[in-house]
């Protein structure tokens, strides 16, 4: 019979294993937990040994995953999160605690920032962490709690909460209208146009949705929508942007809204927190308070 205490290996071996698989080097292991290279391989081979399994191919200087390496990693991968998860919540009260919150920079700055000291005022007990990119957030491999997602409701894996439809209204600078000012949708076609690398297709599907052809000549494209939006309050061309994020410049007249025809879209704006977080308490009452300011929005 099986030793029961080889099936559990040392979690200092089951670290530097996840690590090596996860980076595809020893070397990025050995960085990642503050260790030396030959103590991540010695840790490896210690492993390896105690399974008798091969779980790397070493190769000069590079490691592959065995195939009964990736399947290895992938659950040992789960089972740390799961540790990790479980040592959070033994750590904190159960009413209270770190919320590590990922969110859209512009969202967060716009929308989200200006209203979240109602949040901190009535949730003192709470400390929040924020992190912000534009790269889908990995909640596999990132300790986070929650995050805002812009899309489809289609992440395995998580629970979704709806917050915002995005009502995209075409905008630009009082300077670039000053010669004239387009009387129909046609019309905005002989505009310098700006464009969200994100959402490359925003004009054309604009422009198909009122009947007319997009120019074919693109205007500049910028990877964040605060960067089209400065670019368009600088009157370098016409932008179709979201009112939500956009209501400052609206209010002092630094943006006039071209045409009142938002584009019609079908993604919108969620809270997504992976299944295994979804009861934690911090995590519940950033859910209340978000569905409370949606609806506030809406109403």
């Amino acid at each position: 019979m099986l030793n029961q205490r080889r099936l559990i290996p040392s979690t200092s071996m089951l670290m530097a294993f996840e690590a090596a698989a996860r980076n595809g080097s020893f070397t990025g292991a050995a960085q990642e937990l503050n260790l030396t290279q030959g103590a991540i391989s010695r840790q490896v081979s210690a492993l390896e040994v105690q399974l008798d399994v091969i779980l790397f191919q070493r190769v000069r200087k590079s490691i592959q995953l065995t195939e009964i390496g990736k399947v290895y990693a992938q659950e040992v991968g789960t089972a740390l999160l799961a540790i990790r998860n479980a040592s959070l919540k033994a750590m904190s009260d159960p009413q209270c605690g770190i919320l590590n919150f990922a969110i859209l920079p512009t969202f967060g700055m716009r929308w989200l920032m200006p209203r979240f000291p109602d949040f901190l005022r009535r949730n003192p007990q709470i400390t929040v962490n924020f992190s912000s990119k534009l790269s889908p957030f990995d909640f596999q491999n990132e300790n986070i709690h929650a995050a805002i997602h812009y899309g489809s409701p289609d992440w395995p894996a998580t629970e979704s909460t709806f917050l915002l439809k995005e009502e995209a209204i075409p905008v630009a600078a009082p300077s670039l209208l000053s010669v004239s000012t387009p009387a129909e949708a046609k019309d905005l076609a002989f505009l310098p146009l700006l464009h969200l690398e994100t959402r490359p297709h925003a004009w054309d599907n604009w422009f198909a949705q009122n009947g007319h052809a997009a120019p074919v000549s693109k205007g500049m494209v910028f990877e964040q929508f605060a960067l089209v939006t400065q670019a368009a309050v600088a009157g370098l061309g016409a932008a179709l942007l979201p009112r939500i994020l956009i209501q400052t410049e609206l209010d002092r007249g630094e943006l006039l809204v071209l045409m009142d025809i938002p584009l019609k879209s079908s993604g919108g704006y969620y809270l997504v927190t992976p299944t295994d977080r979804s009861t934690y308490a911090p995590t519940i009452a950033l859910q209340k308070w978000l569905l409370e300011q949606s609806k506030k929005e809406i109403g």
